[in-house]
């Protein structure tokens, strides 16, 4: 017995444990590694790919209302110039996909023609040219060339 008192166990007691799975590096000679994540590394991976993606859609969405508002613009252009046309004087019948010519005479009235401004020979014309429009399908006109001074606004 005096024997047994004097064994040393080789083993480093730092090394053991009675609960291994706990332990950070594997308990046996065939046990796997183990390796403990560094969270912060993790957590800054995934904000940056998380900031990537979102500045992403937010980009895809931002382009997408640009373009509804520039054709919600188009759609109330073509509703304004479409007011200055049914006010105006003409005695034909327009026909769809025809390019027109808006004119205001002096009295302030509106006059819808067949002659381009550039077309009215020497004399010209007293009237003031204000757009070049063609009549859609909708029965809406749609602004083909428009004088510099001539400003859409609800009349």
């Amino acid at each position: 017995m005096s024997e047994d008192n004097n064994f040393q166990n080789p083993i480093d007691p730092d090394k053991i444990t009675d609960i291994p799975n706990l332990i950070e590096y594997p308990h046996t000679v065939g046990g796997s590694v183990i390796k403990p994540d560094d969270i912060g590394k993790e957590k800054g991976l995934s904000l940056s790919a998380m900031e990537h993606q979102t500045e992403m859609q937010l980009s895809q969405i931002y382009e997408q209302m640009q373009l509804l508002a520039k054709q919600a613009k188009q759609i109330n252009d073509r509703k304004l110039i479409s007011n200055f046309v049914y006010k105006s004087e003409y005695r034909f019948k327009p026909i769809i996909n025809h390019l027109y010519h808006l004119y205001q005479k002096e009295n302030s009235d509106y006059i819808l023609s067949l002659i381009a401004p550039n077309q009215w020979g020497r004399r010209g014309t007293t009237s003031i040219f204000l757009a070049s429009i063609r009549l859609l399908a909708d029965h809406t006109w749609d602004i083909v060339e428009k004088s510099e001074d001539f400003e859409l606004i609800n009349s």
